[in-house]
């Protein structure tokens, strides 16, 4: 393992905080831009001026001095943002070695109609020269998102066959994979949901060798705890929470819930920030999310032992 990789792991597995999510895509960007106050007559839905805004929002985040990596671990980053420039820096580079900030590429390419249940994962064709790309950049690992409706066995597990299959391709290109089998928190068997998903993901994970690591992102369970054996798991580098559409106050209650899962927030990280903010307001309220975050993901801190032998 590179010294670099070597150096972001250790921080993954040891450090308190939490995953930043800046990785809207282009279906789910004109909602984003809404709520921070860029209106659609501003840009082209689709085209580089949409990208243009929603980079430039990133940029003020990111380079907000309090967006750094004394609470924040990881943040993941859609391709076009990846790509791009932050201060005159690779947006991977700029994460790293200016806020200490391990970066991360969501890589799948949206979402199959329902059926089954689920929703699949659109075939990912490029995922070989997506994954060459992101070594090349500095990334340290990925994120795939596919979602669960309903408690149908066979859909869950083909979720979960699908996320393990493309896991494995990122692994043997070095990078640690984020899989994110999301349970929809309007599906009305959302418990039923997750036990079945629990199972299917340990069952999968007994099939890979001591080398292969990898991440789960999951949806705040109705159950406490659900998620234990997959945070102590060898394989498991961290599981960590998605928002799933709840308010950040709701996120933060039932994370804090949790031993050992850190958050990984996108709507609830931005909750509030606009456009229109000046820069003292918006640092203010920045720094106001990212320390109810923080604490919500360490509240419940998993024993440090359970990850010695991770790094």
């Amino acid at each position: 393992m590179a010294l670099e990789q070597e150096k972001m792991m250790k921080k993954m597995c040891h450090v308190d905080g939490f995953i930043a999510a800046l990785d809207q895509s282009g279906g789910s960007t004109p909602k984003a831009l809404k709520l921070y106050g860029i209106n659609d007559d501003e840009y082209e839905v689709g085209e580089e001026s949409m990208f243009d805004q929603v980079h430039k929002m990133r940029t003020r985040i990111m380079t907000s001095p309090k967006f750094n990596g004394d609470r924040i671990l990881g943040t993941i980053l859609f391709e076009d943002t990846m790509n791009r420039e932050i201060e005159g820096a690779p947006t991977a580079e700029y994460l790293w070695k200016k806020k200490e900030i391990v970066p991360f590429l969501k890589v799948d390419k949206g979402l199959e109609p329902e059926k089954d249940g689920v929703q699949l994962m659109k075939p990912i064709s490029k995922l070989n020269e997506m994954c060459d790309a992101a070594v090349d950049n500095g990334v340290f690992g990925t994120k795939m998102r596919s979602v669960i409706n309903f408690a149908d066995l066979s859909g869950i597990k083909q979720i979960v066959e699908q996320q393990f299959d493309f896991g494995k391709k990122i692994m043997a290109k070095g990078l640690i994979p984020i899989l994110e089998p999301e349970v929809n928190i309007k599906s009305p068997e959302k418990a039923e949901c997750e036990a079945m998903l629990r199972a299917e993901l340990m069952e999968n994970l007994k099939l890979l060798r001591n080398d292969q690591k990898l991440m789960f992102k999951l949806t705040l369970p109705d159950v406490d705890d659900l998620y234990e054996t997959l945070v102590t798991h060898p394989n498991v580098v961290r599981v960590v929470a998605l928002s799933g559409g709840y308010t950040r106050a709701e996120a933060d209650d039932l994370l804090a819930r949790q031993h050992g899962v850190v958050a990984s927030f996108s709507r609830a990280l931005t909750e509030g920030l606009r456009d229109d903010l000046t820069p003292e307001e918006f640092d203010t309220m920045l720094d106001t999310s990212i320390g109810e975050i923080f604490d919500a993901s360490k509240a419940s801190p998993v024993t440090k032992e359970l990850h010695t032998h991770k790094a």
